[in-house]
C-alpha cells in the first residue's frame, strides 16, 4: 500500500519556503496540432493556490514513494485529466534546487493535444504555441527555466 499525499506541505530552504516535503515535479507536455504547429500544455493556476493567477505546468509535490516522473504524471492526470499511459516520457531536468529541495521538470510527448477533466487547482489549461509561451504571465521559476526547457524540446525534435 502506498502513502498518499504525504509530500504535501511547505519546507524551509535557503531561498525561502517551497512546496513539497520531498521536492516537486511538473510535466512539460508537448504535441503537434493537426496543422503541424508545436504546442505546449500550459496551466493557468487558480487564484487560491500559491502564486495563483500565473501560468505554469501541471505539477506539484512528490510523495515519499514516488519518483519525479511518477509525481509529474500523477499531477498532470489530477490537474489536467491527461492519462499517464498516453504520455511518452522523453527526458527530465532539475529546473530549480534549494538545499535538499528540488523541482524536476519531466518532458513528455502526447500524440494529440487533448485535455481531459482536471481539478480545481487550475482556472484553465491551454495548448500554447511554443513561440507564445513567453508572452503569458508566467510563474517566476518557470519563466527562468523556460529558455532551457524550450531548447531541450527543440533538441528532442531534431
Amino acid at each position: 500500500m502506498s502513502v498518499i499525499n504525504d509530500g504535501d506541505g511547505w519546507v524551509d530552504t535557503p531561498e525561502g519556503k517551497r512546496w513539497g516535503k520531498f521536492g516537486a515535479a511538473g510535466l512539460l507536455l508537448f504535441s503537434h496540432t493537426d496543422a503541424g504547429q508545436l504546442v505546449i500544455l500550459m496551466q493557468h493556476r487558480a487564484e487560491w493556490v500559491a502564486q495563483g493567477g500565473l501560468w505554469a505546468l501541471p505539477g506539484g509535490a512528490l510523495n515519499s514513494t514516488e519518483t519525479p516522473t511518477q509525481a509529474a504524471l500523477r499531477e498532470a492526470e489530477e490537474e489536467a485529466g491527461i492519462e499517464a499511459a498516453a504520455v511518452t516520457v522523453l527526458r527530465h531536468h532539475t529546473t530549480a534546487a534549494s538545499g535538499r529541495w528540488s523541482y524536476t521538470t519531466v518532458i513528455g510527448w502526447l500524440e494529440k493535444p487533448l485535455i481531459g477533466v482536471g481539478n480545481a487547482e487550475a482556472e484553465e489549461h491551454r495548448w500554447v504555441p511554443v513561440d507564445e509561451v513567453s508572452a503569458l504571465p508566467l510563474l517566476p521559476d518557470f519563466k527562468s527555466a523556460w529558455p532551457d526547457l524550450r531548447q531541450s524540446v527543440t533538441e528532442l525534435l531534431s
